[in-house]
């Protein structure tokens, strides 16, 4: 792998500069890590089934003069929206390629661009040792009292560091990310969120909070129903800063659940649908599974005919991981698919906007 030249950006201290050696450990890149690329640019990395020529994933933090964050002594502007790397990305064509696994194009970083690999889990275990490297400012604390409980209790391999912190470009404004590994990470971040000494859960005057906070995303869902949603996840305020926390359930290292799904767009679809099962919509990527009860519109002709044979809403990003429960109505407005695995095959709706300013929703339905 090539190192950046000169003109670009370098990690510096006290973040390792050494470039990883991807190839030798083809699963050391996990779901949520971060990569820099040659030209300064860091991808969030988005699943965890990948071609052999990139790793896919979303522009997370890209050089920008106006940009409000400080990373490698430049200013660097954040991304939240996974379309917008189309957009930032447009001087260089090799970052778009076509994924049969999730049956469109996407961004992705070419492995030979990669010069370092921020491993969230990676990122927990050096908070841990070198206390400096979380700043001064009242969330660090907080962060560094999280990270302590977790280590204590023998769970550092259960959970990792993701988000500003896992670069280096937090703020007093930033978020905690966290993230944890398979059903045993899943058990632990239950447990810890119910630590009331490091997380206070939103309650109260705080529920306007959340719902401001996600409601300029969920657009068109009312307040009770948003926030029933909302509290199935791992999220709240710390003790001391009561900055917002949140912790993204994603799967166990070998989980094989994706590995040989692929995927084929058809068009747009609205519909109603009563959740079945909600066993692999507890991490990310989410799976859920469906019956449809009504067709409100689609961009196909006989939608009707598609009805009964919907039976999966499937999710990439977190914002709709462990948020349904069996037996929940949910509206729908997606990307309906064709989703092979395996020997089998299903219609689904794909609640991932990969290349498209559309919103893709699904609220409970009151």
């Amino acid at each position: 792998m090539s190192r950046p030249t000169r003109s670009i950006p370098r990690p510096s201290p006290p973040w390792p500069t050494s470039p990883t050696d991807l190839a030798a450990r083809p699963r050391a890149v996990r779901d949520r890590d971060y990569l820099l690329d040659r030209h300064g640019v860091v991808f969030k990395v988005i699943g965890d089934v990948h071609p052999d020529s990139h790793y896919l994933g979303y522009v997370k933090y890209h050089p920008d003069p106006k940009g409000d964050r400080r990373l490698f002594g430049a200013r660097y502007r954040q991304n939240s929206i996974v379309s917008k790397s189309f957009g930032i990305l447009a001087d260089r064509p090799e970052c778009y390629l076509y994924s049969p696994v999730l049956g469109c194009t996407i961004t992705g970083v070419p492995r030979q661009d990669i010069t370092r690999h921020y491993s969230a889990r990676q990122a927990l275990r050096l908070l841990h040792q070198d206390r400096g490297l979380a700043g001064q400012h009242t969330v660090s604390k907080d962060l560094l009292a999280l990270i302590d409980h977790i280590t204590d209790a023998g769970h550092a391999d259960l959970f990792g560091v993701t988000g500003s912190f896992l670069v280096g470009c937090f703020n007093t404004r930033s978020d905690i990310d966290l993230v944890c590994y398979g059903t045993a990470g899943y058990d632990a971040a239950r447990r810890l969120f119910k630590t009331k000494r490091l997380i206070r859960p939103y309650a109260g005057d705080d529920l306007m909070r959340l719902y401001l906070r996600r409601a300029k995303y969920m657009e068109g869902s009312g307040f009770d129903a948003l926030i029933r949603q909302e509290q199935r996840k791992f999220q709240g305020l710390t003790a001391t800063a009561e900055a917002h926390i949140n912790c993204e359930p994603l799967r166990d290292d070998d989980d094989p659940a994706f590995v040989r799904m692929t995927a084929k767009e058809i068009g747009d679809v609205t519909l109603l649908a009563k959740v079945t099962d909600h066993a692999q919509g507890l991490a990310t990527p989410a799976l859920y599974g469906v019956e449809v009860t009504t067709i409100l519109s689609a961009t196909v002709d006989e939608p009707d005919r598609f009805a009964r044979r919907i039976t999966h809403l499937r999710s990439y990003l977190g914002a709709y991981t462990g948020t349904f429960r069996a037996g929940d109505t949910v509206h729908v407005a997606g990307k309906l698919v064709h989703l092979y695995h395996g020997d089998h095959s299903c219609f689904g709706v794909e609640l991932t906007p990969w290349n498209t300013g559309t919103s893709y929703l699904a609220n409970l339905t009151g």
